[in-house]
């Protein structure tokens, strides 16, 4: 059985600029993109601060994910992306706030810089809606 194809934007004028979905959920399967720390306004949010632009993202994921019919107890994977890998405990502080129940499997990675050099991290989840009712194979 096919399953439909469910795209999630956040308005960001460069998703039909360059083909890109905040997050793409088929069936019960949703990934949600890199996920950077901006305000409704474009700007930046949390300058310099690893723990604040961490839960922004996550703020972006949980709305990314509700539009996609699912919550937080549905993310089985997350990754986190720092510029500064030493600063790896001040993004998992904010992490938990959102992953403690749900417990899911975790990646933590370095980059050399984000498109934005204002962005100190980005995260990226996956997450399967729990109950789902199956009727493909």
């Amino acid at each position: 059985m096919a399953y439909d194809r469910q795209r999630v934007s956040n308005g960001n004028p460069m998703e039909e600029i360059v083909g890109f979905s905040r997050a793409v959920r088929v069936g019960p399967y949703i990934s949600v993109g890199g996920t950077a720390p901006v305000g409704p306004d474009g700007r930046t949010v949390g300058l310099g601060d690893v723990h604040a632009q961490t839960v922004r993202c996550f703020e972006i994921v949980k709305a990314a994910l509700a539009e996609a019919g699912a919550g937080l107890g549905d993310i089985v994977r997350t990754r986190v992306i720092l510029t500064d890998i030493d600063r790896w405990r001040e993004a998992i502080e904010a992490r938990k706030l959102y992953c403690l129940d749900a417990r899911p499997v975790d990646t933590i990675m370095a980059v050399t810089r984000f498109v934005n050099p204002e962005w100190l991290v980005e995260i990226e989840v996956d997450a399967v809606i729990a109950g789902w009712p199956d009727t493909g194979s």
